[in-house]
């Protein structure tokens, strides 16, 4: 099959942009959708690349070897939520104000078009089982997002992994079944795993979107004693850390087994991936990689990070091309066959072509990253260039310097320039924060 036979199969153009319409075979069903969020995950935090001799996924590792590891997958934000704004809409967030994680107390804007509000429309039942993080108030609950199951809490950031009982005055922080607030009992990484595979059992006649954002491993520092005792690192947060890394390993397995069970595993598109880099705070391992969370260094945008679609993709391939989680909602779309809604920009693009080995081409012309804080970063090809707390620009060659130890902006001030005078020209397009700081939040607005 030469390539443009290849990719009119797949629906999508000889350019590698999606073709409109998308026309399946009249036999075959649309393929039902996963996506496994982890949070703050370590790079070297998964046994399928190269990790410390403690770190052990088996089932993660099972998963990631039925589908392609993408090497250069990046989270859209050094922290939480702000991936997740970036995962739901395929839209550069900071698009719509979203920066940083407090913005997640305003919330997802409500004229923003959700995945789940795409595949609902589309015919496919739709659940979310986990941390949600994109807005507290009932206009931003994930039932009003275009989901119709919600198991979880609705942010901050963490969550205890044991005290799952209610908490009407700190509503944030409590477990709700869709808009109601719940007393649970368990350990949370072993409940979401509960409440997807049930949703699995009831779904597995129609075309679904399970999205399975866990909070494993983000602080508390909590798992199950038996697991923590089963490590022995002379780190005492590290052995809590690999218990909690066991445990969502575990949940994983537990999900793909049901997939498998229930006889959907081969129409099954899935995506893994983590929200951030590793946090220093939790003793996590971002080998090779330098800084962490809250970094725009690659330890806190770089991630683990593969897709998996058997029969569609080749099994233990790697793909090198820089991704980033907003391309996660044009594949599926590209793959389900809903055309993008017109009148908005998305920045992310259908992976499938190079997933697929389809094309030579660059996905994304660069990549970009802002807190609205004073530091940033942008990608193109193997060049990155950073402004952070050092108040510096510095540039890296990341194709010779993964870890990134040579800052190369005094021999190349004119790759500098250019890559600056393209970060400020990406964040003239986008919007101010949706949230004010709190150091201005009780001035009044200047005039203009």
């Amino acid at each position: 099959m030469d390539r443009r036979t290849a990719l009119k199969t797949l629906g999508i153009g000889a350019s590698g942009i999606m073709a409109s319409p998308f026309v399946w075979a009249e036999d075959a069903k649309r393929p039902n959708i996963v996506v496994i969020l982890s949070d703050d995950q370590g790079f070297g935090d998964v046994s399928y690349q190269d990790h410390p001799e403690e770190v052990h996924t088996p089932h993660i590792d099972a998963l990631a070897n039925t589908g392609v590891r993408m090497t250069n997958g990046y989270a859209s934000a050094f922290v939480c939520a702000p991936t997740r704004a970036g995962l739901m809409t395929g839209r550069y967030q900071q698009r719509f104000g979203f920066y940083t994680a407090s913005d997640s107390r305003a919330g997802l804007p409500v004229d923003e078009i959700t995945l789940a509000d795409l595949l609902k429309k589309s015919g496919y039942r739709t659940g979310i089982f986990g941390k949600w993080h994109l807005g507290l108030k009932p206009e931003y609950h994930p039932n009003k997002r275009g989901f119709d199951e919600f198991y979880g809490f609705l942010g901050h950031g963490g969550h205890d992994y044991f005290d799952l009982s209610s908490k009407e005055d700190a509503a944030h922080n409590a477990i709700y079944r869709n808009q109601e607030i719940i007393n649970d009992t368990g350990y949370l990484t072993d409940n979401l795993a509960r409440e997807a595979v049930g949703f699995i059992e009831q779904n597995k006649e129609d075309p679904f979107f399970l999205y399975l954002p866990f909070n494993a491993v983000h602080a508390p520092l909590q798992a199950p004693e038996e697991d923590i005792k089963s490590f022995d690192t002379g780190d005492p947060k590290r052995d809590i850390l690999m218990g909690m890394l066991k445990r969502m390993d575990l949940a994983v397995g537990n999900v793909v087994n049901a997939l498998k069970e229930n006889g959907v595993w081969e129409n099954t598109l899935i995506f893994y991936f983590s929200d951030n880099g590793g946090a220093r705070a939790t003793h996590a391992n971002n080998m090779p990689l330098r800084g962490y969370k809250q970094q725009v260094y690659e330890g806190g945008l770089r991630v683990p990070f593969f897709v998996s679609w058997p029969g569609h993709l080749e099994a233990g391939g790697v793909c090198d091309e820089p991704v980033i989680c907003m391309d996660v909602l044009p594949t599926v779309c590209a793959a389900v066959g809903i055309p993008l809604p017109e009148g908005r920009i998305y920045d992310g693009v259908n992976m499938l072509p190079v997933l697929q080995g389809k094309t030579d081409g660059a996905l994304h012309d660069a990549l970009y990253w802002d807190g609205d804080s004073g530091t940033w970063a942008i990608r193109e090809g193997k060049w990155k260039l950073t402004f952070s707390k050092s108040k510096k620009l510095e540039l890296y060659d990341l194709v010779a310097d993964i870890g990134e130890k040579n800052d190369l902006a005094d021999q190349q001030p004119e790759i500098v320039q250019r890559l600056q005078e393209k970060f400020k020209a990406w964040r003239s397009q986008m919007a101010p924060r949706i949230r004010k700081p709190r150091r201005n939040r009780r001035k009044p607005a200047q005039q203009n």
